[in-house]
């Protein structure tokens, strides 16, 4: 009788363990239907980089997005998912404007022919609901020009001779960020 309460003891924590086991697997989140993407530049193929971009890559609902999915006119997150984040490894220009490395959040804020683009320094935040303007470190205007159609929301960076240019682009539109380095402006000195 002993022999078989043991055994009894021995099943149930077995069982116990295995129900616990698959209770642990079901800690996991679903697979997020807007991947998370990382895009850095690097002024050569064997430089170390100057930009990190962490992003989340929404995908066009309609073929409008901006105005419609996006509204006009309001802060956005410049992605989806977590707020975008930008770092720099060394000082730059974010247009005319001058910002010691570090990492920030970027948001945007699109309308037709123009976006606002915002460097904050509030980082580890969800979405524009927490955007505080108290943290901007730079804000800039830049022009809104038409491209060849992304399904997803997708961040690159084209170098020129005069600089380099982080390029925001989703649907047919494209936004151009001017980035200078302090190595650009005086290897062109």
């Amino acid at each position: 009788m002993k022999r078989f309460n043991s055994l009894k003891i021995v099943l149930v924590l077995a069982f116990g363990l295995l129900i616990n086991g698959n209770s642990r697997a079901q800690l996991f989140n679903d697979m997020d239907n807007n991947p998370q993407d990382i895009v850095y530049f690097r002024p050569s193929d064997k430089g170390t980089p100057q930009v990190k971009v962490v992003y989340g890559r929404p995908k066009a609902k309609d073929e409008k997005v901006f105005g419609t999915q996006v509204p006009y006119g309001r802060v956005w997150k410049t992605g989806s998912n977590e707020s975008t984040e930008v770092r720099f490894y060394c000082d730059v220009m974010f247009g005319n404007k001058y910002v010691k490395a570090g990492t920030y959040s970027l948001y945007t804020i699109p309308n037709k022919n123009y976006w606002i683009v915002i460097l904050n320094g509030k980082t580890d935040t969800y979405g524009a609901h927490f955007y505080n303007p108290k943290f901007n470190i730079a804000t800039i205007e830049v022009p809104a020009i038409k491209g060849q159609r992304l399904e997803n929301f997708s961040i690159g960076f084209t170098s020129k001779n005069y600089g380099t240019q982080m390029v925001l682009g989703w649907a047919d539109t494209r936004v151009k960020i001017p980035l200078y380095t302090e190595e650009r402006l005086i290897s062109k000195i």
